[in-house]
Protein backbone atom coordinates (compact mmCIF):
# COMPACT_ATOMS: atom_id res chain seq x y z
CA UNK A 1 0.00 0.00 0.00
CA UNK A 2 1.45 3.76 -0.63
CA UNK A 3 2.15 5.70 2.33
CA UNK A 4 4.06 8.78 3.04
CA UNK A 5 5.97 9.86 6.03
CA UNK A 6 3.68 12.28 8.28
CA UNK A 7 4.62 14.84 11.12
CA UNK A 8 2.38 16.42 12.84
CA UNK A 9 4.00 19.08 15.51
CA UNK A 10 2.69 21.68 17.40
CA UNK A 11 4.41 24.38 19.21
CA UNK A 12 5.06 22.93 22.43
CA UNK A 13 4.80 18.83 21.34
CA UNK A 14 5.58 16.36 18.75
CA UNK A 15 1.60 15.23 18.29
CA UNK A 16 2.65 12.12 15.65
CA UNK A 17 5.01 10.98 13.64
CA UNK A 18 5.01 7.88 11.07
CA UNK A 19 3.76 6.47 8.06
CA UNK A 20 0.58 7.16 6.79
CA UNK A 21 -1.76 6.44 3.83
CA UNK A 22 -3.83 9.37 3.85
CA UNK A 23 -4.38 12.90 5.59
CA UNK A 24 -7.64 15.06 5.74
CA UNK A 25 -6.73 18.81 6.75
CA UNK A 26 -8.93 21.98 7.47
CA UNK A 27 -8.20 24.74 5.31
CA UNK A 28 -9.70 28.03 4.35
CA UNK A 29 -11.80 27.10 1.75
CA UNK A 30 -12.83 23.71 2.52
CA UNK A 31 -11.22 20.27 3.91
CA UNK A 32 -7.80 18.76 1.49
CA UNK A 33 -7.12 15.76 1.20
CA UNK A 34 -3.63 14.38 0.71
CA UNK A 35 -2.71 11.18 -0.31
CA UNK A 36 1.08 8.97 -0.80
CA UNK A 37 3.23 11.00 -3.92
CA UNK A 38 0.82 14.00 -3.66
CA UNK A 39 2.10 17.21 -5.72
CA UNK A 40 4.38 19.29 -3.45
CA UNK A 41 2.44 22.37 -1.89
CA UNK A 42 1.82 24.45 1.01
CA UNK A 43 -1.07 24.31 2.70
CA UNK A 44 -2.93 27.10 5.45
CA UNK A 45 -4.86 25.32 7.66
CA UNK A 46 -7.74 26.84 10.17
CA UNK A 47 -8.96 25.58 13.55
CA UNK A 48 -10.62 22.69 12.76
CA UNK A 49 -10.14 18.42 13.08
CA UNK A 50 -7.30 16.51 10.86
CA UNK A 51 -7.93 12.97 10.33
CA UNK A 52 -5.70 10.51 8.91
CA UNK A 53 -5.02 6.83 8.65
CA UNK A 54 -2.01 5.23 9.68
CA UNK A 55 -0.72 2.37 7.50
CA UNK A 56 -2.09 -0.48 9.80
CA UNK A 57 -5.71 1.08 8.83
CA UNK A 58 -6.34 2.88 11.89
CA UNK A 59 -8.37 6.15 11.41
CA UNK A 60 -7.10 9.13 14.25
CA UNK A 61 -8.00 12.46 14.44
CA UNK A 62 -6.79 15.60 16.21
CA UNK A 63 -7.98 18.94 17.04
CA UNK A 64 -5.46 22.19 15.36
CA UNK A 65 -5.32 25.49 16.04
CA UNK A 66 -3.99 27.51 12.96
CA UNK A 67 -0.49 26.64 11.27
CA UNK A 68 0.52 25.51 8.05
CA UNK A 69 1.18 21.80 6.31
CA UNK A 70 4.09 21.47 3.67
CA UNK A 71 3.42 18.11 1.17
CA UNK A 72 7.25 17.87 -0.42
CA UNK A 73 8.78 14.38 -1.35
CA UNK A 74 6.11 12.19 -0.19
CA UNK A 75 6.39 13.78 3.08
CA UNK A 76 3.83 15.20 4.86
CA UNK A 77 4.71 18.29 8.06
CA UNK A 78 1.78 19.31 10.01
CA UNK A 79 3.03 22.28 12.04
CA UNK A 80 0.53 24.29 14.41
CA UNK A 81 0.41 25.83 17.21
CA UNK A 82 -1.96 23.45 19.69
CA UNK A 83 -2.75 19.94 18.39
CA UNK A 84 -4.84 17.49 20.79
CA UNK A 85 -6.83 13.96 21.04
CA UNK A 86 -10.61 14.39 20.89
CA UNK A 87 -10.36 12.28 24.32
CA UNK A 88 -8.24 14.55 26.22
CA UNK A 89 -10.61 17.59 26.00
CA UNK A 90 -12.10 18.85 29.08
CA UNK A 91 -15.79 19.93 27.72
CA UNK A 92 -16.45 22.43 30.61
CA UNK A 93 -13.30 24.16 29.86
CA UNK A 94 -14.12 24.45 26.33
CA UNK A 95 -17.07 25.66 26.73
CA UNK A 96 -15.98 28.25 29.19
CA UNK A 97 -13.16 29.07 26.62
CA UNK A 98 -16.42 29.49 23.77
CA UNK A 99 -18.57 31.84 26.29
CA UNK A 100 -15.15 34.37 27.17
CA UNK A 101 -14.31 34.38 23.05
CA UNK A 102 -18.10 35.59 22.88
CA UNK A 103 -17.79 37.85 25.39
CA UNK A 104 -14.76 39.68 24.27
CA UNK A 105 -15.94 39.87 20.50
CA UNK A 106 -19.56 41.61 21.70
CA UNK A 107 -16.98 44.32 23.33
CA UNK A 108 -15.82 47.17 21.03
CA UNK A 109 -11.89 45.86 20.75
CA UNK A 110 -9.40 47.12 18.95
CA UNK A 111 -9.04 44.98 15.12
CA UNK A 112 -5.86 43.32 16.69
CA UNK A 113 -8.31 41.97 19.81
CA UNK A 114 -10.93 41.01 17.33
CA UNK A 115 -8.94 38.90 15.75
CA UNK A 116 -7.38 37.36 18.73
CA UNK A 117 -10.65 36.69 19.72
CA UNK A 118 -12.22 35.51 16.60
CA UNK A 119 -9.49 32.63 16.45
CA UNK A 120 -10.15 31.68 19.93
CA UNK A 121 -13.61 30.82 19.48
CA UNK A 122 -13.13 29.03 16.44
CA UNK A 123 -10.21 26.86 18.21
CA UNK A 124 -13.47 26.20 20.98
CA UNK A 125 -15.57 25.70 18.65
CA UNK A 126 -13.53 23.13 16.75
CA UNK A 127 -12.46 21.65 20.29
CA UNK A 128 -16.35 20.90 21.17
CA UNK A 129 -17.33 19.52 17.75
CA UNK A 130 -14.82 17.14 17.46
CA UNK A 131 -15.81 16.11 21.18
CA UNK A 132 -19.37 15.76 20.24
CA UNK A 133 -18.40 13.82 17.01
CA UNK A 134 -16.61 11.27 19.32
CA UNK A 135 -19.68 10.95 21.51
CA UNK A 136 -22.03 10.19 18.14
CA UNK A 137 -19.67 7.38 17.97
Amino acid sequence: MNSFSLDILASDKKFYSGRATMIVLPAPDGAVAVLAHHENMLIAVVPGTVEFVTVDGERRQCVVSSGFAEVMNNRVRLMVLTAERPEDIDVVRAQEAQERAREQLRQKKSIQEYYINKMALARAMSRLSAVSKLKDK
